[in-house]
């Protein structure tokens, strides 16, 4: 194309008088038609924070109402159950401050907050900050109240033994399938007594008989904890080690959990500690040797079209998170996870509730 006074006219005439908002490629005028329904953007530093500014909806505790809804994001500030440096029950408020992440996303052409019903309801309300199998049951409880109403739970913790509630919650009706990506294989038995910790969820989980460990795929692992993780092969579960990633390839890691997972129910899992701490220092274990912020953004998005019936974010511990980049990614994460729930289902024509400020 020649750049000439006739090219330059054309482009004037086409964009001079834009008033904002206006395309002409029809699926981003679709988006736009979507995003600017109620006229300009809010400037994303004003009102208050929610998750990836979602509407955020109250709800009472003794009679949760989650109708209307496809996705419904949760709080979960739990850190009890941290064998390391605690801190990511303030994970939640730091997700939430966060701005600039979404609204559309470019390489899955869709705009999910524009084209699902999806809410920010708060955090799972705890009867006590000191007791943890009242508080797992209390996750579990939040986490079966939004299944029972037909809804997709999304999780921001907290530590990652929330996960194993809420799969009790999620894998009720049958066992689902795992995509997991992290640090630590989170396999390990009882520590210092207690079954119930971070580094367990998911041994507790197949044992329950809520998730299958032959459609579930870990990625990332790393870090000198192997030896308490013998669980995971003994199970059937398929484990990419982060050292395995460079020979594979992304295109490879991500065929191999597609290939796991198949065409069933899919509960995704990012513990913010599968990225290496130059990009992600802001949580309890870091482990060197870890996935970029592209690596994790593309490996998600390879996975467009499976069915995610949940999924969750963990272990953000902004005190140690000195420039807000482990917030920022970790809500990055939030949001392909996200993306990837609206591109793996039927996209109704519900109009997402308005957001109150």
């Amino acid at each position: 194309m020649a750049w000439d006074e006739e090219e330059l006219e054309r482009l004037r005439a086409r964009y001079a008088d834009d008033p904002g908002g206006r395309m002409h490629d029809p699926h981003f005028a679709a988006v736009a038609s979507r995003i600017f329904s109620r006229g300009a953007r809010p400037a994303p530093f004003v009102g208050v924070p929610t998750f990836l500014a979602a509407p955020f909806r109250a709800i009472d505790p003794a009679a949760p109402d989650f109708s209307g809804l496809d996705v419904a994001i949760s709080g979960v500030p739990f850190d009890l159950a941290a064998s390391n440096r605690p801190g990511a029950r303030f994970g939640p408020r730091a997700v939430r401050t966060i701005e600039r992440v979404g609204p559309y996303n470019h390489v899955l052409r869709s705009a999910p907050l524009h084209e699902m019903a999806v809410a920010d309801v708060g955090d799972v309300p705890f009867s006590s900050r000191y007791g943890i199998a009242t508080a797992h049951a209390e996750i579990e409880a939040w986490a079966a109240a939004i299944v029972g109403q037909g809804v997709r739970p999304l999780s921001v913790g907290g530590d990652h033994s929330i996960s194993y509630p809420i799969l009790r919650a999620v894998g009720a009706g049958r066992p689902v399938g795992l995509v997991h990506i992290d640090a630590h294989s989170d396999t390990g038995g009882p520590f210092d007594g207690l079954r119930e910790n971070h580094g367990a969820p998911f041994r507790n989980a197949v044992l329950a008989g809520v998730l299958d460990p032959t459609r579930t795929v870990q990625i990332g692992l790393r870090g000198a904890s192997e030896y308490l993780y013998e669980f995971a092969t003994d199970a059937g579960m398929t484990c990419i080690h982060a050292e395995e990633i460079d020979a594979l390839g992304l295109p490879g890691v991500i065929a191999r959990a597609r290939a796991v997972v198949g065409d069933g129910p899919v509960y995704v899992s990012f513990d913010i500690d599968a990225l290496d701490p130059a990009f992600a220092p802001g949580t309890g274990t870091p482990e060197v040797g870890g996935l970029t912020t592209r690596e994790a953004q593309a490996f998600l998005r390879g996975l467009a079209g499976i069915d995610v019936v949940g999924g969750d974010l963990v272990e953000v511990a902004p005190q140690y998170d000195a420039t807000t980049n482990t917030a920022h990614a970790g809500a990055q994460i939030l949001f392909e996870i996200l993306s990837l729930m609206a591109v793996g289902s039927p996209r109704g024509e519900r109009h997402p509730p308005q957001r109150s400020e």
